[in-house]
């Protein structure tokens, strides 16, 4: 009698650890957070805004590659910009390049997007500042927001708005005239200088935001065009910042630039974040690690990851993201 009784005892024991076993592993495998009361506070009455899911790493492994639902923090408190789910198609709505996107950016700060090619965050960082209305058959579903307004309502002129959100491309492009007129011909033409004192002022002053004028002062009525091509991506920042954006968009900004050019650059970036928002485009890992505080992570027009950037490469909670970061495909 007492061995039976102490065989059921057994029996229940090994019952109860079997369901907390699999209690565990439950929790473990599938406790994703959604804190809408949260995003409510960000985004009030915003219901057709992505809610953006963070979703624990666990034990058992990081979120798998077939699932494409944005993980991380998209959202941060009073951004800069902020884009609700943006779609972006080309050839008259035939080719999808981008899917479902909602992400801010913070004042102050640098998120570097990266990811393979063809995952669509050039295609997205040109949606920023509309520079994709000048592709044929392209077109944007979606909001962005910036300081609160909507870049894509009808009545949003592009030229100012291009001033609010400049951009600095993959290869330098300086305008064919003088270093001193390549800064100069923005302020004019958007009115921002009414005299030429108030002209040299300003190109002074954006040149050394660039760190370009101890070396261009005694030679600013030479060719933009001269220089080499780290003073000439300089001199396209200088360009940029002479027409007081919010916020900076580059593109990829050191790939044709030697380590030492590459450098002088980083350095900048981070100079800048003090007065402007950038977000910038990178192949580089090294880089975005070095000069962003949030890191995004794109696939195949998908936004898989977003985080700080620390955590982004040393802890990714994504399958696909760590596939990537550590060289697995891209």
């Amino acid at each position: 009698m007492e061995t039976q009784i102490a065989q059921i005892e057994i029996e229940q024991i090994e019952i109860a650890q079997t369901e907390q076993t699999e209690q565990n592993k439950q929790i473990m495998v599938t406790q994703i957070i959604s804190d809408d009361e949260a995003m409510d506070k960000i985004m009030p009455g915003n219901p057709q805004v992505k809610k953006v899911e963070k979703v624990k790493k666990m034990k058992s492994g990081l979120v798998p590659k077939d699932d494409r639902r944005t993980v991380g923090e998209a959202t941060v408190e009073n951004p800069r910009m902020r884009c609700e789910n943006i779609d972006v198609y080309y050839n008259d709505g035939e080719k999808k390049a981008i899917n479902n996107i909602s992400l801010d950016i913070g004042c102050n700060e640098v998120i570097a997007m990266i990811g393979p090619s063809g995952c669509g965050k050039s295609t997205f960082l040109r949606s920023l500042n509309r520079m994709n209305d000048t592709i044929e058959g392209c077109r944007v579903d979606g909001k962005i927001l910036l300081d609160g307004k909507n870049i894509y309502d009808k009545q949003v002129d592009v030229v100012p708005l291009r001033a609010q959100v400049g951009m600095v491309f993959q290869k330098p492009n300086p305008f064919p005239k003088s270093i001193y007129d390549n800064v100069a011909y923005g302020p004019r033409i958007h009115g921002l200088v009414q005299n030429k004192a108030q002209s040299d002022e300003l190109v002074e002053t954006s040149l050394k935001r660039a760190g370009l004028w101890e070396e261009v002062k005694d030679r600013l009525d030479q060719p933009g065009t001269g220089l080499s091509g780290g003073q000439q991506q300089r001199l396209c920042i200088a360009r940029t910042i002479a027409v007081g954006p919010e916020v900076i968009l580059m593109d990829e900004p050191c790939s044709a630039l030697d380590p030492i050019a590459t450098a002088i650059i980083e350095d900048l970036i981070d100079e800048l974040r003090q007065e402007y928002s950038i977000a910038i485009v990178t192949h580089s890992m090294q880089q975005a690690s070095r000069v962003s505080q949030r890191t995004a992570y794109f696939h195949l027009g998908d936004l898989i990851e977003i985080g700080p950037t620390e955590q982004i490469f040393l802890n990714p909670l994504h399958q696909l993201t760590q596939d990537y970061i550590t060289g697995r495909f891209g």
